[in-house]
């Protein structure tokens, strides 16, 4: 990405599925022309405001689901119902780009080392 990008939304329930495997998100439905895969960037969430975030962008086909949407995983803060509350993305660095995994297993590793990867990234912005 050369530059930033913006998404704006409402915060939306869809299955759940996040905080299950320990990631709750924040989620909303969206349009952007963004391609699918995993970002990282920075979100304002009710009292929460330019805080790290890692973001998936895409369907997430590895749990059978078919709505295209925006996951928002804001580091470190308390897991909580934000549904309904606007939220805004500024969206700094694509990742990797989205893929259907094996299996849940497969896919919360890979999560975990995105994870690893945001926060590397995030700390590395801190440091300058």
């Amino acid at each position: 990405m050369k530059k930033s990008e913006a998404l704006r939304g409402k915060v939306t329930f869809f299955s759940g599925r996040g905080r299950s495997l320990g990631y709750p998100t924040a989620n909303f439905k969206s349009s952007t022309k963004l391609k699918d895969g995993v970002y990282f960037g920075f979100a304002d969430l009710n009292s929460h405001h330019k805080h790290p975030s890692l973001i998936f962008i895409g369907t997430p086909t590895t749990v059978g689901d078919k709505d295209r949407r925006v996951e928002a995983y804001l580091l470190d803060i308390a897991d909580k119902d934000y549904y309904g509350l606007d939220i805004s993305l500024d969206i700094k660095k694509l990742h990797r780009l989205s893929k259907t995994f094996i299996g849940i297993e497969e896919l919360k590793a890979a999560m975990k080392n995105d994870e690893q990867a945001a926060r590397r990234w995030f700390e590395s912005k801190t440091d300058n």
